[in-house]
């Protein structure tokens, strides 16, 4: 994982990396988690007591996406956003709006390559307003990306 803190940067709006490894997975499996809503529901959200209430895609150049979750508490958040660019099994790019904040927009980019044991995600989480929401979203998207990587363990190893 890694901030943005370059003087280039500084002049930008602050951005999240994060770089996983599935180990044993296929691309197309990690495409699949992030694409299917059925898949979605199973990880989409940080924190294990959370729940996924719905998730809907239409993965396509200029569709829309839809999650919703329930914390323990029962603060139920939704993000949406619209696709940007799909490139199957290999890049997705969408922009990324909480509800409550629509005009607080970002942009996410999930770029999926094989590797000799796997798959390997570069993460990218851009545009956020602030260090402070980008901080925010570091703290949700660590423990969902860690979500991600076991229910495809559990679900699409060696498969």
């Amino acid at each position: 994982m890694a901030k943005d803190a370059s003087p280039a940067a500084a002049h930008e709006r602050p951005a999240l990396r994060l770089q996983r490894h599935f180990d044993q997975v296929r691309p197309e499996k990690v495409w699949q988690a992030w694409t299917d809503p059925k898949a979605l529901r199973a990880w989409f959200c940080p924190g294990e007591d959370n729940s996924v209430i719905h998730a809907r895609t239409d993965v396509r150049m200029g569709g829309a996406f839809c999650v919703a979750f329930r914390m323990p508490n029962g603060d139920e958040h939704e993000v949406n956003g619209i696709y940007r660019k799909v490139m199957p099994v290999s890049k997705l790019v969408f922009t990324w709006a909480w509800r409550n904040a629509p005009e607080r927009e970002s942009l996410v980019t999930v770029q999926l390559a094989p590797t000799a044991t796997g798959t390997r995600m570069d993460f990218l989480h851009e545009q956020f307003l602030d260090e402070a929401e980008r901080d925010s979203h570091e703290g949700g998207w660590l423990p969902t990306l860690d979500k991600l990587g076991r229910f495809l363990a559990r679900s699409f190893q060696a498969a």
